[in-house]
């Protein structure tokens, strides 16, 4: 079997796209890297039959293409995997390897091609609803007047004062929508974070969307809100450096 792989246009290769993010069923973090033309695509042909895609983006650059990030196979060829990855990285000169440990195929290329493997971030999923209620607090979205120098889309307030801020960022794989908040430095510890995680869930559940979050793999706080707001932990941000391949 001859094992071709071409650099390609986004288009070429958004039918496999679609397999992956259908089959894989989670947030991917690095979807909007498409949207802003961050990365590129490469198409995996198997004699003369499309097989599969991969995809490289700059890990610490975004002009650079010195990291695999995507990498996804028709599951009837995936017995050829051992051939196509050490190509694939060679043709792309890739020093990295970044996955999220939810994407089993490129986590696995992960711990067989890479080295000095760490996890850089926490990544949720919603899990239950909550039902925090602090009294004297109000939920509610940014108005034209606000005279703020915070831009989130929604406020948590207490007793007139804002306590809290946050949203959802909407540039990743449908349906899926990204919470961040921010508990202001006098009011933490005081259960502001939940509340208004637990908030922005609504909206996203009311916008169609499925609320999901992460954070830095030692921000043991921002992850103890959102476990308290009813999110889980669905999986971790890895990254690795490639091995010298021959």
């Amino acid at each position: 079997m001859l094992i071709n792989i071409h650099k390609s246009a986004l288009e070429e290769v958004l039918h496999f796209r679609n397999q992956f993010l259908h089959e894989n069923n989670f947030q991917f973090i690095c979807n909007k890297c498409h949207d802003y033309g961050w990365a590129d695509t490469y198409l995996f042909w198997a004699n003369d039959m499309q097989i599969g895609y991969g995809a490289v983006w700059g890990t610490d650059r975004r002009e650079d293409r010195d990291t695999i990030f995507e990498f996804f196979i028709s599951p009837p060829f995936r017995k050829h995997t051992h051939l196509i990855f050490p190509k694939f990285a060679t043709i792309t000169k890739a020093i990295y390897i970044e996955s999220q440990s939810n994407d089993v195929l490129l986590t696995s290329m992960l711990y067989e091609y890479a080295t000095n493997i760490r996890a850089e971030a926490i990544l949720f999923a919603d899990h239950y609803q909550t039902n925090f209620d602090i009294p004297g607090t109000v939920f509610r979205p940014r108005q034209y007047d606000d005279n703020s120098d915070d831009s989130s889309d929604f406020f948590l307030e207490a007793e007139g004062r804002i306590v809290a801020s946050g949203g959802l960022m909407l540039n990743y794989n449908f349906p899926y929508a990204d919470i961040y908040m921010d508990v202001k430095a006098p009011f933490r510890q005081k259960g502001y974070g939940s509340v208004i995680v637990q908030e922005i869930k609504k909206v996203a559940y009311a916008a169609g969307r499925v609320p999901a979050a992460r954070c830095n793999i030692s921000n043991q706080i921002s992850k103890a809100t959102l476990l308290k707001a009813g999110l889980k932990i669905c999986g971790f941000r890895l990254k690795g450096d490639l091995k010298a391949l021959q």
